[in-house]
């Protein structure tokens, strides 16, 4: 479970954009981490979007972007074409960066208890270390949260 203080996970994925990302690629700049369910689901379509649509104040506040599901390469490939997404999706479908950050664990719907990926935000510093981890994500006003 990824707290603030904490030194980014070393980890290794797959970009929709067809590069290998790992930490050491990240360190330099602030990152941002966002877990996300499922390519092309509302809330997850809404947060993209806003992520997007505010692309360019993150990039001017230092900020660069990664999404992160389970979803393979070619359905990041395809949810980030149709809306036009400016920054890396990495695919996790053996959801080891996602348990990492402790965005992995137990969700309920309709009172059935399955486990899968939790809506989390993770903010690091240019040295990897964590700043922020934004549990409630506001999907139509995520930026926002952000800074």
């Amino acid at each position: 479970m990824m707290k603030i203080g904490d030194r980014m996970p070393e980890f290794k994925a797959m970009g929709h954009d067809g590069k290998e990302y790992q930490t050491s690629d990240l360190l330099g700049k602030k990152t941002v981490i966002y877990a996300y369910p499922k390519d092309s689901t509302p809330g997850c379509t809404a947060e993209a979007c806003n992520l997007r649509d505010n692309h360019n104040l993150l990039l001017a506040k230092g900020y660069q972007v990664f999404g992160v599901s389970r979803d393979s390469i070619q359905s990041h490939i395809k949810f980030a074409q149709k809306y036009e997404l400016p920054f890396p999706l990495l695919s996790d479908p053996d959801h080891i960066l996602l348990e990492q950050l402790g965005a992995w664990g137990e969700k309920k719907l309709y009172g059935k208890v399955s486990m899968g990926i939790l809506r989390k935000t993770f903010i690091f510093d240019e040295n990897g270390i964590c700043t922020q981890v934004i549990e409630k994500v506001d999907t139509k006003n995520h930026t926002v949260q952000i800074l």
